[in-house]
């Protein structure tokens, strides 16, 4: 059998597991507890024989996430495709298809969101395998998951017919949006019905086909989006003003919902989108063999509570729930939710509540993750802000200065490379050094560890934006 070409979605902003996840670092990317994330558990998932290098699709602003934790696992892409901006899943479905067949022509390929968590890797491999079957066939094939509850938070696939042995694929015969309890309670004992779980397979050239039939106003823009082959440290950048004008659509919507020739093929093993505290809550009570219905993650204690959800992403952060029932509480260092455990799937309200009052929270986490390393705020004044700063071996900061501040570094471990005008020095522990306002300056660490430094900056505006950069190895724009 050739071989697959998965396509990985990881664009995605999860807000409705805020306050961990936001905008500068997304639900993908976290690692809760000591596991891999569900960005890396995605990409292992596909790394056996049957598969070839992953196709990346994300934001600009996570490529080099991206390439951090693929590092980390010794994996490397195929291609990582930019966007500027989200369009939803059809176009960068579209717009991966596209690229890979420019590259090798017609392939199986499936396409996966990075953010969902499944137990059983042989199992799935499996379905997949089966319904690699009816996609050599003709087929657009999706994975629908055999639901265990009457679950809201999930769209449904309805199958033509009754399931074949072996969980082989079947005819769709429609799509259900998420639904009310009693709708997916009836869904349920159907037994004709699935998750959706938005995974699918399919030859590019019938994805291709199908485009052209259901949705031909989104192949013009996506054609002239890839069109400039905007290649940038091994990124490849969709054209920003063609990306503008791909419809705003789901491929469910775009294509899916509509083809004659879509099959499904029912997956049995465990499998949850973990898009919710709910969904957090169920799976860290499936792991625990007491069943208490409370779950501690971080330094969180619970006294008399029951089913609830208590975390404290900070070690030197305790908090303590008392006589809770049914409840989440999440604190960070700059956000605390606390929800009723059944509202969980209201918390992308929450967001755009503090959006419109310009909240920072709503989509900046207090550390923020740059392809040198991360910073994080300490302390705000007037006239003065202190940063933890971190930069990663062979990490460089760009050569900058800025019109409004002034910079103290002191360098708390490791070694700092700092160009201050044309003057170069390495400061080591406990040594410092000062950078005059307007003065050009860069930080680098050529060490084998991390560089971890205060910087203390003074001056009537502290923003982010107060910056000119004059030079950047990492070509941001």
């Amino acid at each position: 059998m050739h071989k697959i070409t998965p396509i990985i979605l990881a664009g995605g902003v999860g807000t409705r597991l805020w306050p961990i996840s936001r905008e500068s670092y997304p639900k993908q990317f976290l690692k809760i507890g000591k596991a891999p994330s569900l960005f890396q558990q995605t990409v292992q998932r596909f790394r056996s024989r049957n598969f070839t290098r992953p196709i990346i699709v994300t934001n600009e602003r996570y490529r080099f996430h991206i390439v951090e934790q693929m590092g980390e696992i010794g994996t490397l892409p195929e291609l990582i495709l930019l966007e500027p901006f989200s369009r939803n899943t059809a176009g960068a479905v579209l717009a991966a298809v596209m690229a890979q067949a420019q590259r090798t022509g017609d392939a199986l390929c499936i396409v996966a969101p990075s953010d969902h968590l499944i137990d059983d890797t042989d199992g799935f491999v499996d379905a997949i395998n089966k319904g690699a079957v009816a996609a050599n066939a003709g087929n657009l094939v999706t994975f629908g998951i055999t639901p265990d509850r009457p679950e809201t938070g999930y769209g449904y696939l309805e199958l033509a017919a009754d399931r074949r042995p072996n969980n082989d694929p079947v005819p769709v015969q429609s799509f259900t949006e998420k639904p009310n309890l009693e709708t997916a309670a009836a869904m349920m004992a159907s037994g004709r019905h699935l998750w959706n779980a938005g995974i699918f397979l399919f030859h590019s050239s019938d994805m291709q086909d199908a485009f052209a039939k259901h949705a031909p106003e989104m192949v013009a823009p996506v054609i002239a989006a890839l069109a400039p082959n905007d290649v940038d440290l091994g990124f490849t950048r969709l054209d920003k003003a063609a990306w503008q004008a791909v419809p705003d659509t789901s491929l469910d919507y775009a294509i899916m919902e509509r083809a004659d020739n879509l099959s499904a093929v029912p997956f049995a093993g465990h499998w949850s989108d973990l898009g919710s505290w709910q969904g957090i809550w169920r799976e860290e009570c499936r792991a625990d063999p007491n069943q208490t219905g409370v779950v501690t993650l971080g330094n969180a204690h619970s006294i008399d509570c029951e089913g609830s959800l208590l975390m404290s992403e900070r070690p030197e952060q305790t908090i303590v729930g008392v006589g809770l029932r049914d409840l989440v509480a999440v604190a960070m260092k700059d956000a605390v939710l606390v929800a009723d455990r059944s509202r969980a799937n209201d918390i992308g309200a929450v967001v755009k509540h503090l959006k419109a009052k310009d909240a920072p929270q709503a989509t900046i986490r207090p550390r923020d993750y740059r392809p040198w390393g991360w910073f994080e705020e300490l302390v705000v004044g007037p006239g003065f802000k202190v940063k933890l700063i971190t930069v990663h071996p062979r990490g460089v900061l760009s050569l900058q200065s800025h019109t409004h501040r002034a910079e103290h570094w002191v360098v708390v471990s490791g070694a700092a490379h700092v160009t201050i005008g044309d003057q170069t020095v390495e400061l080591s522990a406990n040594q410092s050094a000062y950078v005059p306002t307007g003065e050009v300056h860069r930080l680098e660490n050529n060490g084998p560890s991390d560089a971890v430094l205060i910087e203390v900056q003074t001056g009537p505006y502290l923003g982010e934006d107060d910056i000119q950069r004059l030079e950047d190895v990492y070509a941001r724009r």
